[in-house]
Order: C-alpha cells, then structure tokens, then sequence
C-alpha cells in the first residue's frame, strides 16, 4: 500500500480521499516527529517566561488581556474543548470527520503549533482505526477557524463526546472500555491548536471538488447523448471556433464533447438538414459547462493550498518567536465554494432545459413526451417536475454565504467568513444536480432509443448500454421515482467515467487534461 507522510509529502483532493478510504496509509515519519518534539519544547519553555503569548498563558478571543498562571496552563485547554463544543444539527457524514482528522495531523504535524506528539499519535489512531468522532453539522462562522466542530471532533482526546466505530455510535467512554485507551494528557497551547484552522471548511472543499467533477464529467456525456437524440450539430464543438475565445474549460468540453461525437451514424444520417442553429442548451454546452469547469478548477487549485497551510494561531516559530494573525480565517475558501455553488447550479440549470427539449415532440423521431402512447400514458412530463424543482431550489441555495458576517467574541472577531455554510451549501446543491443529471440520463437514454438502430461513437454507445442494464426502455407509465434512484446510482458509480477510460484511449485528453482531469 501507498505511504503519506504527514508533515512532509504533498496533500492532494485525492491522496486525502485514499487515506480517509484505507487505500493509502498516512504515518509519521521521524523526521517529523523530530519537528513536533522540538514545537512541544517550544511551548514549554514560553509557559517557563514571563512572556505573554496568546492561548497559551492568556485566555481565548475577548479573554485575551487575561493572564492565566502556569499551573492553571493545562487546565485551560480542557476547559476551551468543553466551552467550545456548541454545535447542532445532524451529524456529517463520517467521511468528513475522518478528513478533518486527517488534514488537522498534516497541518499540526509541519510543527508550528506546538502540539505534543501523543497528541498528534492519538489522532492518527483514530484514523488508522475507523473510531470517528462525531461532529454536528452547524455552528461554525469559519472565523477563528472551524471552532464547534473542532471541538467536537477532539473531545474523544479527553474522554467526552461520541464516536462512530463499528458500525455503532458509542460513547468515547464505551470505546475506551473496548480498545484500553485512556484520555490524553493535554499540555500547554494543544487545545487551541486542535480548535483552531479550517479542516471542516477544507474537508467540505474536498467532497465539493470531488463530486463536482463526477457531475461535469457526466455531464459532458450525458449532454453529448442529448445532442444525439435531438439531432444535434457538431460544428459548435469546432477547435477553431475556440481558438477564438480560449477559456480552457471552454476547450476542454468542446473537445471531450467532439471526441464523444466522432464516426456517429446518427450525425452523419442528419448531415444535410435543414436546420441552421440547435437552442443553446445543446449548441452551448462548452460555454455553460467549461465556465463551470473554470469554476471548479480555481477551486481545486485553492483547496490544493489550504491541504497543505498551517492555520492555526499562534504559530510557534520558536520559544522566542511567535506570531498571532489570521491563517485560520475561512474567507480564502469561502468564496471559491460560494462560486463553485453557483457552477453547479448553472449545471442543473442547462440540464434541465435539454430535459425539456426532449420531451417537446419537435425533433423528427421523438414521441411527445418520449413515449408513444400518450394520453393513457404520461409519459416522462413528470420527471421534468423534479428536475424543475430541484433548479429552483438551487437557485435558492445559491446565495453566497461569503457575504454575510456578523461579528462574534464580544467584537473581537470582528469579520468572519462563514465559510463552513459555503461548504455544506455547495454539497446540498451537487445533491441536487446529482438527481437532475440522473433524470436527463433517463431522459437521454430514452430518446437514444429512437435512433436506433443508427449509432453513435463508441464511448457513447457504450454509456447507454450500461445505463440499459440497469433501466428499462419505458413502453408504458411506471413509478419513475425508482427508475431515478437507478439513474442516480449509475452517476454515483462513476461507472461512464471508467467506460471512458477504458475505450477512449487518449482521444478525450485535450490540452488542458492534466489541470481539468487530475485532482
């Protein structure tokens, strides 16, 4: 199995998804303990002076002027776990929380922060073990780092809050019993440095560019199979219309679109209709989607920088130099998933149009509503209901949580970021696409179906078979709801993007593949 260093290697969306998934082992190598060891001294000979250093011998935000004694140093660090631990709402999924551990070891573990190194060991254990602590959903304003649910993702340390651990959620007390564990000794600044940063924000960034692209992979596919059904046209994909406004998204889709396009039957049988323009859903499918593309891509290279940032506060440079700023402020990842938010509503957008299209009855071929016996039969109008419904609902989601900021700690976190509701907005919002993207699926494949026996690209041909053995053809009404959970498991699998894989043999890579297939 693969080996992370914690503290050393470069953290990726994708390493932090294999660690969090047992695919990659994440260890400490000595080279970094050394370096934690030496942040630990650190702390200890400050708490030794009489040199005022912030959360380590004065109390938390407005309780900052207040000088805390040396005996009292440790004591202080239980109490800011406790005191901190005010989240609500439903638990995240344990994913996130098992990737908040993982990107608080890599950032404590660079040895700025003055954590102890059974501390840190601690951690890692909970990782290596599956014993995740469970974490409300809200609560964090993403100011002074995501301080409720770093709270609560650490109170297992000290022996309080819940884990979930084979298959149960039991309490840290429980699961002391069963594994012989005992709480960690909490030394001088270690609290705070746990509470402090941005890993529920940037845990959230992850799932965000991870979902985001199997939705704009899908999407490109999905679309392209519209484009097919609804007799589309393929000049609008054209290298050298790009060449002329060349946003890299932009590029990319047109000529992953094309490539999925090439040696169609069915192109080639409406070669010399008489139709001059296809409605934008079809013919700008590289403009919508690639700035989406360009969207997610700004994201992934930000997320990228905060995987790998220390962002807790002080940051302990050596016994004689520290230094109080604002590494833990969520605003750098604030707005980028406000913006990809919005990508991924523009998305569903799109996508719902092309699902009205297909229903129409105005394309030679296509029954109204792709079905023929209508009347007796609905056919798929209903669908379209909920994909229209989920639009409107992202629409609504789409508010930027970045904009609003209402002071906290008695004034003295004066602007905050909010970024943790930009991160759980921007997933409620992909949710939401993953169902539109599976009905147009539905609806694609249905409309395929006419074209038969015509066919078209290979990559194609094959993404509509495999859709075909796990969804019927539809003769007749059904419960369409099941055949959407279908469809959704289809896009969840990921199963077009291995199809893809495996048939294209290079031809999907355009000249941006590394930057907008890679993460």
């Amino acid at each position: 199995m693969e080996v992370f260093n914690y503290g050393s290697d470069h953290l990726t969306t994708s390493i932090a998804l294999k660690i969090a998934r047992g695919q990659m082992d994440g260890i400490l190598s000595t080279e970094t303990k050394d370096r934690v060891l030496q942040s630990a001294q650190y702390v200890q000979e400050i708490t030794k002076k009489e040199t005022t250093v912030y959360g380590i011998n004065t109390g938390f935000g407005p309780l900052c002027t207040t000088k805390i004694s040396a005996e009292d140093t440790e004591t202080l660090q239980y109490n800011i776990l406790k005191s901190h631990s005010v989240g609500v709402g439903n638990p995240i999924l344990p994913e996130l929380s098992k990737l908040m551990m993982i990107l608080k070891v890599h950032s404590l573990a660079q040895g700025f922060s003055g954590i102890q190194l059974n501390t840190l060991e601690r951690i890692v254990w909970h990782i290596d073990n599956d014993a995740i602590p469970i974490v409300p959903e809200k609560g964090s304003v993403g100011a002074s780092g995501d301080l409720a649910p770093l709270a609560h993702l650490f109170l297992p340390l000290i022996g309080l809050g819940e884990v979930f651990y084979k298959g149960k959620t039991l309490k840290t007390k429980s699961l002391f019993k069963k594994t012989n564990l005992k709480s960690v000794e909490l030394g001088p600044k270690e609290g705070l440095a746990l509470i402090n940063g941005t890993q529920f924000i940037a845990a959230h960034g992850i799932h965000v560019v991870d979902r985001l692209y199997n939705c704009l992979t899908h999407a490109d596919i999905i679309g392209a199979m519209m484009i097919e059904a609804l007799q589309g046209s393929i000049k609008p994909f054209s290298p050298k219309l790009h060449a002329l406004r060349p946003f890299k998204g932009n590029q990319h889709v047109a000529h992953r679109v094309k490539t999925l396009l090439d040696d169609s039957e069915i192109l080639s049988a409406h070669a010399d209709c008489d139709r001059v323009q296809d409605p934008y859903s079809l013919r700008c499918i590289p403009q919508v989607h690639g700035t989406s593309r360009n969207a997610w891509l700004h994201l992934k290279e930000l997320v990228e920088i905060e995987l790998n940032a220390v962002t807790d506060n002080p940051i302990i440079l050596s016994a004689e130099e520290t230094i109080s700023g604002g590494n833990f402020h969520g605003q750098p990842l604030a707005l980028p998933l406000d913006y990809s938010a919005l990508a991924a509503a523009e998305l569903g957008n799109i996508s719902d149009r092309r699902i009205y299209l297909s229903l129409e009855g105005k394309i030679d071929g296509l029954p109204q509503l792709l079905m023929k016996d209508t009347g007796i039969n609905s056919g798929f109008m209903l669908p379209q209901y909920t994909s229209a419904a989920l639009v409107s609902e992202n629409k609504s989601l789409c508010f930027p949580a970045s904009a609003d900021s209402i002071p906290t700690s008695l004034g003295q976190e004066d602007h905050v970021s909010m970024g943790s509701i930009s991160g759980r907005k921007a997933l409620e919002i992909i949710g939401n696409l993953e169902h539109i993207l599976a009905i147009e699926l539905l609806c694609a494949a249905q409309a395929f179906d006419f074209r038969k026996p015509l066919k078209s690209g290979a990559i194609l041909e094959a993404c509509h078979k495999h859709t075909r053995t796990k969804i019927d053809h539809a003769e007749e009404d059904r419960i369409f709801a099941k055949d959407i959970q279908k469809a959704l498991k289809v896009i969840r699998s990921r199963a077009f993007l291995d199809i893809c894989n495996d048939l294209s043999t290079g031809g999907l890579n355009s000249q941006h593949h590394n930057a907008f297939e890679e993460y």
